[in-house]
C-alpha cells in the first residue's frame, strides 16, 4: 500500500485521543498514532527503529503494492507479507489486521488496532507478534477467511506492524501496512447515485466580463464494488455553453461501496443572461482492472440557477440616459453663456 501524501485523522485509543497520521515509507504507509495519557512510561531503547512492510509470497517480497484477491464465500487463501527490520537491534512488532476506508481526500487508511473490526478486517487472521532481527526480514502468513454468506462485492481491508515508542508522557504507536482489496464474487453492482447539487453564480462588475458559477454536488458508490469517477459540468445560457472536468487524480475520486464524496467545481465564462442550466455528470468505473460483464451507468442531475445582468442593465441605462445628458448640460451652458452676454451688454456703457 503506497498512500503518497499525508493524512491526519483522529481515534479512540485505550481510552486516550488517538491521532492517525498517514505518512509515506519506502513504498508502504506509515501510521503515526500518538497516544496521549497521564500515565509516565519508560523509554524504549528501539525508539529509532524503522521498517517496512510489503506483499510477498512464501519466498519474501514479491514486487506488489497491494494485495488483491476475488474469492468466493466459504473460500480460504493464504497471503503474506513481508516485514524488514531496517534497524540495528532486534524488534519485537505487533501484527494486526482491520478494516480499511478512504479518508476525505481519498487516501487509503485503516481502522484503529483497538478497533473491533466488522467487515473484511474480521476476515483476515494474523500473527500477534514477530521478532525480526537487525536488517532481516519476516514473511507473515495472512490467512483470508470468507464467510459462507458473505455479500459479494469489495470489503477492503488491511495488515499492519506496528511498534509503540515512549517520550515523556506520550505514546507513539507506529504502524506501516499493506493494503487488502478483498473482492467476494457474486453480482457486481457498478453504480452511482448525484445527490445534493447546489449552483451558484458569481459575477463581474465588469459589464464585459463574464462570471462563473461554483457547483457543489455529492457522488454515492451505491454499488457493491469499488469505483472511479469522472466528473463533469455543463452550464448553458442563451449565447453558449461551457464544460469543465475535474482535475484531481484518481485517487481523489475512488468510492468505496456505501462511500460519498462531495466536490466543487467553478466553471467560468457564464453570461447573466437570466437562467443558466446547470448538469452535473458522473461516469463511473470499476477502480483497478476493469470487471468482465459489469458495466456502469453515467448519472446525470440538472439544477438551475438565476443569473441577472445588473451591470450590463447598468451600462444600457447609462447609454440610453447619456445623450438626454449631454443635452441638458448643453442647454444649461449655452443658456449661462448667454445670460453672461447680456450682463456684459449692460454693463459697458455707450457712445455718444
Amino acid at each position: 500500500m503506497r498512500l503518497e501524501t499525508p493524512l491526519l485523522t483522529t481515534s479512540r485509543s485505550r481510552g486516550a485521543l488517538a491521532h492517525l497520521a498517514v505518512l509515506p515509507a519506502v513504498g508502504v504507509a506509515l501510521l503515526v498514532a500518538v497516544l496521549v495519557t497521564s500515565v509516565a512510561f519508560a523509554t524504549p531503547s528501539d525508539a529509532d527503529t524503522t521498517w517496512s512492510v510489503v506483499p510477498a509470497n512464501a519466498e519474501g517480497p514479491d514486487g506488489r503494492s497491494v494485495i488483491d484477491l476475488e474469492l468466493a464465500g466459504g473460500q480460504q487463501v493464504v497471503e503474506h507479507v513481508a516485514v524488514i527490520n531496517r534497524s540495528t537491534q532486534p524488534v519485537d512488532f505487533a501484527i494486526d489486521a482491520n478494516d480499511g476506508y478512504l479518508t476525505s481526500k481519498g487516501y487509503f487508511d485503516m481502522r484503529p488496532s483497538d478497533a473491533k473490526p466488522t467487515d473484511g478486517g474480521s476476515w483476515v487472521a494474523v500473527p500477534e507478534k514477530v521478532t525480526i532481527a537487525a536488517g532481516a526480514t519476516s514473511v507473515v502468513p495472512v490467512t483470508v477467511s470468507i464467510p459462507q454468506n458473505a455479500t459479494p462485492g469489495d470489503h477492503p481491508a488491511g495488515v499492519t506492524a506496528s511498534l509503540e515508542t515512549i517520550s515523556g508522557q506520550v505514546r507513539v504507536q507506529n504502524r506501516v501496512g499493506v493494503r487488502l482489496n478483498i473482492r467476494v464474487t457474486g453480482d457486481y453492482v457498478a453504480k452511482v447515485a448525484v445527490t445534493d447539487v447546489q449552483a451558484q453564480y458569481t459575477g463581474s462588475w465588469n459589464p464585459f466580463a463574464a462570471g462563473s458559477v461554483e457547483v457543489t454536488y455529492t457522488v454515492a458508490n451505491v454499488g457493491n464494488v469499488r469505483l472511479v469517477t469522472d466528473n463533469r459540468v455543463l452550464t448553458s445560457t442563451f449565447v453558449g455553453e461551457n464544460t469543465w472536468s475535474d482535475p484531481s487524480a484518481a485517487n481523489a475520486r475512488e468510492l468505496m461501496p456505501g462511500g460519498s464524496r462531495t466536490f466543487v467545481a467553478r466553471v467560468p465564462g457564464a453570461w447573466p443572461l437570466g437562467p443558466i442550466g446547470t448538469t452535473v455528470t458522473a461516469i463511473p468505473s470499476p477502480a483497478g482492472k476493469p470487471i468482465p460483464g459489469v458495466t456502469a451507468q453515467r448519472m446525470a442531475i440538472d439544477t438551475t440557477v438565476w443569473a441577472l445582468p445588473w451591470p450590463q442593465l447598468a451600462l444600457l441605462v447609462l447609454l440610453i440616459l447619456a445623450p438626454f445628458a449631454i443635452r441638458l448640460v448643453a442647454a444649461w451652458r449655452r443658456k449661462r453663456i448667454e445670460k453672461l452676454i447680456m450682463l456684459h451688454s449692460k454693463g459697458t456703457p455707450q457712445e455718444a
